[in-house]
């Protein structure tokens, strides 16, 4: 498969301090990568690099192949769209102004913005302008403007970060719906939640470090403790392991009609994070 973005060695110090040292990954075409980490760890530096805003320290970004200086190119820069903590709206401007800009930027339809705005679900509050939006609707409004192109490439910092849990849901079903038709994206978030729920294969960092790479699901395997807890209709939990035992135990228990529910044991991408890290996801 394609690799959309490929990174060797990079690195990017700030006088003293390495914000990332010594990262390696592939991001493969048509997946959704994450990125995971604390604040502090490094994600956000490493959007700055690939996507041309800074310049590593050592190492090699290649993003479509190219190096990533390429892209301080304004038709390059085309090619992706970027969603981090500057907003660079127009205060004095409605959304729907707003939006339009970036359509005549872009060589886009003005329809475009309604398809933008329908997939952040603001459809209502176009008219209104920036400087009375509420963090969350900012933060949905420059969403908008990053996927209006319908980019090959998508950067997400901390997407939902200032959402409710109704346009949380809202957004996650239309970057499926953007993922599905072809777009690649690279998502870095503190929250494993939202990366369970979106991604094919996550990377952890912590302090400008990877310290795992792979599946939701292989990650889960691979430090799960092998057992399973069962909750008995008279309210008593049984654990049991995952073996030849627990299942004769486990069938006995069907037989005698006790069981009420039956849970997998195993950790959360946060847990997984914790113990390999040693740290916590603030």
């Amino acid at each position: 498969m394609e690799n959309v973005i490929e990174v060797k060695g990079l690195a990017k110090y700030f006088s003293n301090f390495k914000a990332v040292e010594d990262v390696n990954f592939q991001v493969r075409k048509g997946e959704i990568f994450g990125f995971l980490g604390p604040s502090g760890s490094g994600k956000t530096t490493t959007i700055k690099i690939l996507t041309g805003q800074l310049d590593p320290t050592e190492g090699e970004a290649l993003v479509f192949g190219e190096k990533v200086s390429n892209f301080k190119n304004p038709n390059e820069r085309k090619r992706f769209g970027v969603l981090t903590d500057n907003s660079g709206l127009y205060s004095r401007l409605s959304i729907f102004e707003n939006l339009k800009l970036y359509c005549e930027l872009y060589d886009l339809p003005i329809s475009k913005v309604d398809e933008a705005l329908n997939f952040v679900n603001l459809t209502e509050a176009r008219k209104k302008k920036i400087s009375e939006l509420s963090k969350g609707m900012i933060q949905r409004v420059v969403l908008a403007r990053a996927i209006l192109h319908e980019p090959e490439l998508l950067f997400l910092d901390e997407p939902t970060s200032a959402l409710d849990p109704v346009n949380t849901l809202h957004i996650y079903n239309g970057l499926r719906a953007l993922n599905e038709k072809g777009t690649t994206i690279f998502l870095t978030t503190h929250d494993m939640q939202e990366a369970d729920t979106l991604c094919d294969r996550v990377a952890f960092l912590n302090e400008g470090k990877i310290q795992l790479l792979d599946k939701p699901s292989e990650l889960k395997k691979q430090f799960s403790d092998g057992t399973m807890t069962i909750e008995l209709t008279n309210n008593e939990t049984v654990i049991l392991k995952r073996d030849e035992a627990g299942a004769d135990k486990m069938f006995q228990l069907m037989k005698e009609n006790r069981i009420s529910t039956v849970h997998s044991n195993e950790p959360s991408l946060g847990d997984i994070f914790v113990k390999v890290t040693g740290g916590e996801l603030i």
